[in-house]
């Protein structure tokens, strides 16, 4: 018998994910557990036994769960982990902090995140997996950021720490990123607020924002160039490629790859997991087949099938 240490959090058995994920499909976690602080966390995970895997989670915006759940303990950060502190230009964040509260916040003091208002997620997110939105990445930002690792050790981490490349990190899985400090530009609030605010209509008229997608579904052929220079103007797009192959609305049970943007994969309702990521698949062959290009998924694909029926 598994013995689950307890904790001041909220720990639930057997916790349905679907309703976590943006795209609204998944299975059980074994046990899913919200730490009250970073004390209640790390003493949790110290008491964990060494061979019970666990998976953090954001807002689930960037995640397909598969459906037949995790075999783990996931970890999502709730309200002792979405404070925001601003000294200078230093921007401190709680990693369960949505990314555009921390734009708007920023904004209000004339400092420079503009770039995370239209991308989905918590700020946690976007720093593992290095997040950008026009021309500015994660990594161009980033100071610091605080962690507890899967023994429970709380760890500060730098941006050599972290690894930052195009679209990724090379932290551990089991890492648990708990606040993230930015060094962000000044500028003028209004100007800021402007900016936000004509980025947000441009992603409504290009961007299927009303249906239930998980963001872009793989990364940019370009990326990063052999440099380290980031090369996210290159002309060659994932969409591009994706609609050369003839993948734009293709479908796949109630899977489809968006009409309006062909790197956005969307539930149309009924999809299950098996379904969206096997349409990517899909997608990922036919674009091989059509260019030689050999698409890299953007949106994680976590956990176990759902089991074969008899």
């Amino acid at each position: 018998m598994t013995i689950i240490p307890t904790s001041r959090g909220k720990l639930t058995e057997n916790r349905p994910l679907a309703d976590l994920t943006w795209l609204r499909v998944g299975g059980p976690a074994d046990w899913f557990f919200q730490p009250a602080d970073l004390d209640d966390l790390s003493e949790f995970l110290k008491k964990l036994p060494a061979g019970i895997s666990i998976f953090p989670m954001g807002v689930g915006s960037n995640l397909i769960v598969r459906d037949g759940g995790l075999k783990a303990v996931v970890i999502r950060l709730g309200r002792g982990f979405n404070g925001i502190e601003i000294d200078g230009d230093f921007v401190t964040c709680g990693a369960g902090l949505l990314g555009a509260h921390a734009a708007r916040k920023a904004a209000d003091a004339g400092l420079d995140l503009t770039f995370l208002r239209t991308i989905p997620g918590s700020v946690g997110g976007a720093a593992r997996m290095n997040a950008g939105c026009y021309g500015t990445y994660t990594a161009d930002v980033f100071h610091k950021a605080t962690a507890v690792t899967r023994a429970g050790d709380v760890v500060e981490l730098t941006a050599n720490d972290m690894g930052f490349a195009y679209r990724q990190t090379d932290l551990p899985e089991d890492l648990v990123i708990t606040n993230v400090t930015f060094k962000a530009p000044f500028g003028d609030p209004a100007d800021l607020h402007q900016r936000m605010e004509d980025q947000l209509k441009k992603r409504d008229e290009t961007q299927p924002t009303k249906d239930r997608t998980a963001g872009s579904t793989f990364r940019n052929p370009a990326g990063f160039s052999s440099t380290g220079r980031k090369d996210d103007t290159h002309e060659l797009k994932a969409w591009k490629v994706i609609d050369d192959a003839g993948c734009r609305g293709l479908t796949l049970g109630g899977a489809q790859m968006s009409p309006k943007h062909s790197n956005f994969l969307i539930n149309m309702g009924d999809a299950s997991a098996a379904d969206l990521e096997g349409l990517g698949e899909l997608v990922r062959k036919k674009v091989y087949e059509n260019s030689k290009i050999d698409l890299i998924w953007e949106v994680m694909r976590v956990g176990e099938p759902a089991p074969l029926k008899k």
